[in-house]
């Protein structure tokens, strides 16, 4: 079977959310499936840097133009401009439909590639229970054609970096993140802590998100990092204290599980898909109410036993999260399409 996938956000060093997703399933299935054939498509922006890129012995490269030519197309970005013999889609989030998270005009565009890519997929692949149900509800998709796989996590080595009082942040920098009341609500932890921003700074609304930090009293107290490389963000991981992330909208929350795998209790939003991702593993809190935030960071930071009770939850939760299962998941949709089409 000649199976093709979307393979242009997989490239770069340091790769977001859909970046990671893209390799472990392009290699991920690669690995898994030695005897089929795998091509990977790249847009034309993309496939020169694509070289640099050493590829599995069963998979080739091709431009993604046109029609992809295989049995199977797998979109692993919710974008689809031409569907294939049979098509799957990966949804990761619709929040950009739901929410002032962007400009009107890729509110539009955004919408319309959604649409698209549901309307020519015989099957959907969302990420989460949640997602699942935004794009039954907002494209009007049957449940029969969506099927909820997970993201995973890859769990690291434990290391023996000292931790210290630090509150770690990881995310780009915009008004769904929820960075200005994160740091409204470490103005009332206790002297001692510091609060570090780990993220690009270029997203929607990151000017209103900054002038929190730069405004703040405890503006000495606060790192803003900008963008890390995994080396750096893998550093951070094992000094901090505390990881929170109180985003207002995630269609699934990729750091809660990295956290959580790199043995840091978790303090995340009661919303979207994050207490669907953190389970009984963290602390859950209202994302737009700053004093809430507060008063879980406060109870976080005075309390070693809880912090000690959530590293153990977010471990075993991290576990439940491989990606092995998510890449043989996604294989049982392949099948299922291939053999329905038959």
């Amino acid at each position: 079977m000649r199976i093709a996938l979307d393979a242009t956000y997989s490239l770069g060093r340091n790769l977001s959310g859909v970046g990671v997703y893209s390799r472990e399933m392009l290699f991920g299935l690669a690995r898994a499936q030695p005897r089929q054939r795998f091509r990977f498509y790249y847009r034309p922006h993309r496939l020169f840097e694509s070289f640099s890129d050493t590829l599995p012995s069963n998979a080739g490269r091709r431009l993604l133009v046109g029609v992809p030519r295989a049995d199977l197309f797998h979109a692993l970005n919710q974008r689809v401009d031409r569907p294939a013999r049979r098509t799957i889609s990966t949804f990761h989030d619709l929040f950009v439909m739901t929410g002032e998270y962007s400009t009107p005009e890729f509110r539009a565009r955004f919408t319309e590639q959604a649409r698209q890519a549901a309307d020519r997929s015989d099957a959907i692949i969302a990420v989460s229970q949640f997602t699942a149900s935004q794009v039954e509800q907002l494209l009007g998709v049957e449940p029969a054609r969506i099927h909820v796989v997970p993201h995973g996590v890859r769990i690291p080595a434990r290391q023996a970096a000292q931790r210290e009082n630090l509150i770690l942040f990881v995310g780009v920098i915009q008004r769904r993140k929820n960075v200005a009341r994160l740091v409204k609500a470490f103005e009332s932890v206790p002297r001692g802590w510091r609060l570090s921003l780990a993220g690009a700074t270029e997203g929607y609304g990151a000017v209103e998100e900054l002038r929190a930090v730069e405004k703040s009293p405890r503006r000495a107290e606060i790192d803003l990092l900008g963008h890390l490389s995994t080396e750096q963000l893998a550093g951070l991981y094992a000094r901090a204290r505390i990881f929170a992330f109180p985003s207002l909208d995630e269609g699934f929350g990729m750091p809660i599980l990295e956290a959580m795998a790199h043995g840091i209790p978790v303090i995340t939003s009661r919303s979207s898909a994050m207490p669907e991702v953190a389970g009984d593993a963290a602390l859950l809190v209202d994302p737009w109410n700053a004093d809430e935030l507060a008063s879980g960071l406060a109870r976080l930071a005075a309390d070693p036993a809880l912090r000690e009770d959530l590293i153990a939850r977010g471990r075993e939760r991290a576990l439940q999260f491989p990606w092995d299962s998510a890449v043989a998941k996604t294989w049982g949709v392949y099948e299922k399409v291939m053999s329905a089409s038959s």
